[in-house]
Parts: structure tokens; sequence; C-alpha cells
């Protein structure tokens, strides 16, 4: 079928012409002309990345009136990034009709908006809380809306929208007609369709939850404490990658990002705490690929829509499963290919299945790649990119005969040789010191076994045995005492990771360690203990401050060790504790950086 079989309006046409459009997609297929034919509610289910905006854009562009100032047609969508990209779309679908579109969010002047909507407004494209916000300053009458549109209406309920929605479609007209499109369909979806619909029709491409056909999906298996380096293997062995690392909290977001900066990657974080210029400033440079990887948030990544992302990877599994369609749903877009690459530890494997069950498709159980595996994708794109630098005969002529006779002696292979190792011997010597980060799934693990549940301290600390060399009672040991426990969400690898980032020590220098509910312990050599207390002091877990300790007294028995003379009870005095630690690698290789170069949250109102 071609879009002039779907009976949009001619002006329309011309501009899907100007655009490049040549067919439509599934969703679009069956869902224009009924939307064009038929004065009834709609629901239309499909993938994020399969042309829903075109599906609902095209038929709203085509049926309101012309040169017509009271809103018509109103959209609304969860997030700022998507609610500029629907009015961004449906202006280019309209640019030879009169009609008006102005878009309305938070973050940016209220008044401007306000002024915008009273110079007249044909379609509304709005987030929930800025709309309630100018309905209630009678800035805006939805009286006379005819078309409402709710977009990724599964994500605005997740972002906690339900009442903002509720009271927008009460000042609404009952003859209204009501276009939901969604990517997923969990009760609460089903629930505004029952609600605010008559008898609609709905249209599911594939199952619905469904992922997209075009993804790869595949989990590697790693431990706790070797998430990061795990990331840092997946991005390295994919040295053209433009994508998505989406991790659980602000914080982890913050954390990954910065790291990733420092190292070299071309990185940067997306996530609530940012101001509404700074996200702007990320989005644009990450649209332009001046930014390679993108460190989001599941909420502050909602909405956005940018073509040819390659990969997604999950540094974690979100906490709920339809997350995890929005978040591959990021790659894959109009047809492509891509990959959802994700992260589990060794505990996790049932999260994989749940996941598939939901989402109807099969994950692959894919290998962290080795060393030289790495080196050889990231030589293959040095040479690559030799080969296809434009050179400037005329430019660099005059500078030819001195760099010539400056290799006179040395064959050609010799040349090329000694090039490359000058690019290269860096990341060479970083991966001839890292191992296989691959784990067996339900290994026992010492970084993960202070996660585990129903479990005594006693029986916890009894079995998990020595790191390092000594014994417990080593008299070359020291044993430092650790302000956080299990209730702050501290495990093993992320202490280890907590140490070993603030001292830049080797993760072996670390010796035996215990998670207790709301205190900790560890052992380091004697030697290192005043670098320790020095330089781990003050360091921040999860948002909490670490305050560490020599102990007074080594553990007798089994009844663990004495707490430092003036520490608070451990008990209850401690209320922060909920997250769970997604753990961040410890610098493995002794503080060595990454050669490369090139390269949870609270609801709230957006």
């Amino acid at each position: 079928m071609t879009f002039e079989e779907l009976g949009l309006k001619s002006e329309v046409l011309k501009s899907l012409k100007e655009l490049g459009f040549e067919a439509p997609t599934p969703i679009q297929e069956k869902a224009i002309p009924h939307l064009l034919g038929e004065n009834s509610d709609f629901v239309g289910l499909a993938q994020t990345g399969t042309g829903k905006t075109a599906a609902f854009g095209l038929p709203l562009v085509s049926k309101v009136k012309e040169n017509v100032k009271i809103p018509q047609g109103l959209v609304i969508c969860p997030t700022r990034e998507l609610c500029l990209q629907i009015t961004k779309d449906l202006q280019s679908y309209s640019t030879h009709l009169k009609i008006n579109i102005v878009s309305v969010y938070g973050g940016t002047d209220i008044k401007r908006q306000m002024t915008d909507v009273k110079r007249g407004a044909t379609i509304i494209v709005a987030t929930p809380g800025r709309l309630v916000d100018l309905v209630n300053r009678k800035a805006i009458n939805l009286q006379e809306v005819e078309y409402v549109v709710l977009d990724e209406a599964d994500e605005m309920l997740n972002m906690g929208f339900k009442e903002d929605i509720d009271a927008i479609l009460n000042q609404t007209p009952d003859w209204k007609n009501v276009w939901l499109f969604s990517a997923t369909m969990p009760k609460e979806v089903a629930f505004i369709a029952k609600k605010y619909m008559e008898d609609p029709l709905e249209v599911s491409i594939g199952h619905k939850n469904q992922s997209n056909e075009n993804i790869d999906h595949i989990y590697f298996v790693v431990k706790e404490r070797d998430r990061y380096a795990a990331l840092k293997r997946l991005i390295d062995f994919n040295p053209n990658i433009y994508g998505l690392v989406f991790c659980r909290t602000r914080i982890e977001t913050a954390a990954v990002a910065d790291k990733l900066g420092k190292e070299g990657y071309s990185a940067e974080p997306l996530h609530g705490d940012l101001s509404q210029a700074q996200r702007d400033s990320v989005m644009r440079r990450f649209r332009e690929r001046s930014i390679q990887i993108l460190v989001a948030t599941d909420v502050a990544a909602r909405g956005i829509d940018v073509d040819d992302i390659t990969h997604v990877i999950n540094y974690n599994l979100p906490d709920e499963i339809e997350n995890y369609t929005h978040r591959s749903g990021r790659t894959a877009r109009a047809g492509k290919k891509g990959e959802s690459l994700v992260l589990i530890n060794t505990r996790e494997g049932y999260k994989i299945r749940q996941i598939e069950g939901k989402i109807r498709t099969t994950f692959v159980k894919g290998e962290i790649p080795e060393p030289k595996e790495i080196c050889e994708a990231q030589l293959l794109k040095l040479v690559s990119k030799v080969i296809a630098t434009e050179v400037k005969e005329e430019d660099i002529a005059e500078f030819l005969p001195p760099v010539m006779q400056a290799f006179d002696g040395l064959t050609k292979e010799e040349v090329i040789t000694k090039f490359i190792s000058a690019e290269f011997n860096r990341f060479i010597d970083y991966y001839n010191r890292a191992g296989d980060l691959n784990a067996k799934a339900g290994a026992d693990r010492e970084d993960d076994r202070g996660n585990r549940r129903g479990r005594s301290d006693r029986s916890d600390r009894g079995d998990r045995g020595d790191r390092g060399s000594g014994r417990r009672d080593d008299a070359n040991k020291t044993r430092f005492f650790v302000s956080l426990g299990q209730r702050d969400g501290l495990n093993p690898g992320g202490l280890l990771r907590v140490v070993c980032d603030s001292t830049g020590l080797k993760s072996d220098s670390v010796g035996k360690i215990d998670i207790l509910a709301s205190y900790s312990f560890f052992e380091a050599d004697n030697e290192l203990a005043d670098k320790i207390i020095k330089e781990v002091n003050g360091a921040e877990y999860e948002g909490h401050k670490v305050n560490v300790e020599v102990t007074t007294k080594k553990p007798s028995g089994g009844g663990g060790a004495r707490r430092p003379s003036g520490h608070r009870g451990g008990g209850g005095d401690r209320s922060g504790g909920g997250n769970r630690r997604s753990g961040g690698a410890p610098r493995r290789d002794g503080g060595a950086s990454s050669p490369r170069r090139d390269g949870g949250s609270k609801r709230r109102r957006n």
C-alpha cells in the first residue's frame, strides 16, 4: 500500500513526498485509514520506533480545520524531548496547511507558552504537568478539542501522571475521539482505555508487549564487581557504537558516565538532577553525534527519538519488565537492526526468563570479549580510519621530503608497524593485564554472597573464605570498620569498589570482607592502613558518606568484631538503605586508565 491509497489530504501527501516518505509501516497502514474515515476511539499497540507518530499525526493534521485558532487536537506525551519531537514531526507533515501547532512543556518560560497559545493553536502537543498548570491558569481551553492522542501511554502512567491525565481528560468534551498509542498494554493502560473510550478499535502489531523482531537480545553473566569492566569491554569491542547505557539510579548514572569520561570515552549522563539547559545540551550533542554514548536513567531517557542507535546496553536490568521494552526499543528504529545487551550477575538468570516470557522473544547468552578479540577490533578500526583518510597532497607536499628522509633505512612494513604501535601500544598494554570476565551462573562468588537473603550474619561470615593469602587473624593485616552495611545497600563488590576507586589500589590488596546489617569490616595489609584511612574516609556510596576506622579489637570465635568506641549503635540507626547496589567494577588494572580516546528516581512533573 502507498500513502496515496490511505486517504490523506493532497497537501499532506505533498509534504510526505518532500520528506522522502515512501511506504507506510504496518501500524500506519492499519491506523491511518480508520482514523481518517471513522469518528471513533482507537488503541494502537506497537513497539517504539515503528512509526507511531506518523500513524496518529498524519490523520490528525488531515482532519483538523484550517485557520481555526481554538485547539481542535491535543497530543499528550510523557517528556519534553518527545513533546518537541512530535511537534517538529507534525509541523513537517503540515507544511502546506494553514494550521498552527504549539508545544507546551515544563522546564521553560510558562508565560511565553501562554502567549503562543493565545495567538492561536490548532493542535497542542503537551506534557501532562505543564498542561495541567496552563488549564488551571485558564490559559488553555479544552472544551472544543475533538481529538485527544495519548502517546506512550504506558510510560506516562509509569511516571506517575495518572492523576494529571484524569484531570486533563475531564476538561475535554464527551464527544471527543481518544486515540491511545502505546508500546505495552499493562493493566493501568487498559483501565484508561476502559474509562475514557467507547468500543475502541484495537490494532496490535505483533503480540501485546512483543519486542521489535529486528533487535538481537544478548545477555552476559559477570561477577558483580566486574560489571563496569565488562561494560568497557562491550564498548571497546564495538568501536563504532552509537548507543545508550541504562542504569537504575541517578547516582549510578552519574558515576558510570563520569568514569567513562575520565577514561577517554565519549560519554555523557542524562538524569533527573540535570537542569533543563544541561539536558538540552546533552541531547543536542548526542543527536549531532558529538557524543557517542549516552548514560541514562529510564525516566530521563523516555521520549528519546534518535535514529541509528546501534546498541542499547543494560548496565542493570530495570525493576519493571515493561521498561526493558522501552529501553531496547531505542534501537532498530525504522526497520533497521540493533542490539540490546544486558549485564547480569550469576543470580539474575531468572530475570532473563521473565523478560523472555513477557516480550515473546529469546535471549542469546553472550561471552564478554577476550582482550585479543577487542584489540583486533580496535586495530581494524584504526586501519579502516587510515585507509579512509582523505589525502590533501597540495597541503602536505612541502612537508613530505624531510619526512621521507627521516624514514630512510626502514622498510614499508617497518614504517606501518611503527605507526600502528605508536597509536596502539597503550591499548595493548591495558588489555594484556586483563583476564576473563565471564562468570558461570550460580557459581559461588565472594562478592555477591553479602546480598543473599535468608542467611544470618554469622553463617554469611563463616563460609565466605579468606580474600588474599593471610588468615583471619594474620598479624600482617589491619582490620577496618566501615560505617555502612546491608541496610545501606552495601555489598562486598560495592565496598571493594569504594576502597579501590578512592585509593587506586588493586582489588587483591583487600582481604577478608564482612558485610553486616548496619556496618561492615574488611582487611588489608598493615602498610596500607594510613592510606586507606586518609583516602577512603569521606567517600560516597549510593548517597551515603563512608567512614572508615581501624578496629580496636579483632574478632574472637564467631561473634564479629568490636565496633570502634564512639560509634552509634548498629540496629536501627539508619533508614537509607533500600537501594540494592548495582555494582561498579573496581579498577582491577591497578589504576591504569583505558586508552580509548575516540570514541529509581523520584517521579516528577515535567
